[in-house]
């Protein structure tokens, strides 16, 4: 009995250090990767363009407080960009805890680009879509659901969460066609890939967390992705097109993370050699 007692608090101690362990993971500061994308369209001589990519911000729940994604908007501004794309997942709807959504992404106005910020809803904004919605257009974000908007040499494409069945990928593609341009997609889920023509060399997305609790040799335990592991985190070559998936800012379901840090994508974009 002794025995058995002393092996059950070492497992319950092991137990809690683990949980100790990923919790300061979520609550780290995010990593900034790093990624320079040789683009066909892209002119020759064109000066490289910046571009950030940044997803599920998950304010106001666990450890990403608002004064953790204001450090991190801090960040992202001093790194001059070009353009800051949000790929969706504000805040969350399913857990509680959550601050209001007004205090809650007020450091998206911390946020600066040289030509602009645009977003697209994640899953779990659109059981607060309209408050997000104004959030984001209160401090001059520019939301791009199945829309187009011209920056620069570029199209940015924004598709719909197709988590949600909210993506409308033909129409998004006719309304980037329209304005003209070098069609860059982003979105939430990146399980909008295989739906995109050959001519999109750049889609950015986020949504899966890497996997948020990743095991040696087992892998992610989820991806929320109908493609597994096929997009789940990264950087994914296919053919000419290179689709990054970020891990996001914050957590969900859980306040925990392993072997997946919080991180950010800094894109440079310039003509192929």
């Amino acid at each position: 009995m002794g025995k058995a007692l002393a092996v059950t608090g070492l497992l319950v101690l092991v137990l809690l250090i683990l949980c100790g362990i990923m919790i300061r993971d979520a609550n780290a500061p995010p990593v900034q990767r790093d990624l320079t994308v040789e683009l066909d369209a892209l002119r020759a001589g064109t000066p490289p363009l910046r571009l950030v990519l940044m997803s599920d911000f998950h304010v106001g729940d666990f450890g990403n407080t608002p004064e953790r994604f204001r450090e991190t908007a801090r960040r992202v501004t001093a790194l001059h960009p070009d353009v800051i794309l949000l790929a969706g997942d504000f805040v969350s709807t399913r857990l509680p805890g959550g601050t209001p959504i007004g205090h809650s992404l007020g450091a998206l106005g911390d946020l600066k680009a040289r030509i602009g910020i645009f977003a697209v809803l994640g899953d779990h904004d659109y059981g607060q879509g309209v408050l997000t919605t104004r959030a984001l257009r209160e401090r001059g974000i520019l939301l791009r659901n199945n829309r187009a908007a011209r920056a620069g040499p570029l199209a940015i494409i924004g598709i719909g969460d197709a988590h949600s069945g909210a993506a409308l990928v033909p129409l998004a593609l006719t309304r980037g066609r329209e304005i003209g341009g070098i069609p860059i997609v982003f979105t939430h889920s990146p399980d909008v890939v295989p739906a995109l023509p050959s001519n999109i060399e750049l889609v950015l997305a986020g949504h899966t967390h890497c996997g948020q609790i990743v095991l040696p040799i087992v892998g992610a335990l989820e991806t929320s992705s109908r493609y597994g592991k096929r997009y789940a985190c990264g950087i994914i070559r296919e053919g000419k097109r290179t689709t990054v998936v970020t891990s996001g800012l914050g957590v969900s379901r859980l306040p925990f993370r392993l072997g997946a840090p919080p991180d950010f994508w800094v894109i440079t974009l310039r003509p192929r050699a």
